[in-house]
């Protein structure tokens, strides 16, 4: 009898154990950044921006710089010039850099989460139209022009947003 009860309980121990246990964490794998803004600075029909001057402890995940035309997601051609860079706050909050020259209304809804009007923020004595998403958790500044459009996303609030806009520089 003892024998049948280890036969049973063993095997539910490990499973238990192997499915309780918490997930090892993932580290972030930090993307380097600076040439891809280089080249996306000499190949780009507008104005490049990268943010200058961050705090300690912020670390760029991503940096995406793609030619009209060049193959993007899926192996399909990117149909804008397209320059995305995004970076982890200290708190591990993901905030997103887009730009785009052609199509930005599909760019801005992509980014947005679909994101509707919630009014505008002056950075730099230009405005930036805010944006929340139908769930009211993320929230995007967008800078319209006529060579580029450019959008700001993150789950943060739009004072956030506006200081990491407030960072951001054509410039090396």
């Amino acid at each position: 009898m003892i024998r049948s009860l280890a036969v049973i309980l063993i095997p539910l121990v490990v499973i238990t154990i192997i499915f309780t246990s918490t997930p090892k964490d993932h580290p972030v794998k930090e993307v380097e950044w600076q040439p891809v803004l280089a080249t996306a600075r000499k190949e780009a029909p507008f104005q490049v921006l990268a943010p200058t001057n961050l705090p300690a402890g912020w670390r760029a995940t991503r940096v995406t710089w793609v030619p009209q035309g060049e193959p993007y997601l899926n192996g399909e051609t990117s149909p804008r010039n397209l320059w995305q860079i995004g970076f982890l706050t200290p708190q591990n909050v993901f905030i997103d850099l887009n730009q785009g020259d052609v199509r930005p209304q599909e760019m801005v809804d992509q980014q947005s989460r679909a994101g509707t009007a919630d009014g505008s923020s002056v950075v730099a004595g230009q405005t930036w139209q805010r944006l929340i998403s139908p769930d009211g958790r993320t929230r995007s500044l967008v800078l319209r022009g006529p060579d580029v459009t450019t959008i700001v996303t993150a789950d943060l609030p739009y004072e956030a947003l506006e200081a990491y806009v407030s960072t951001l520089s054509s410039s090396a």
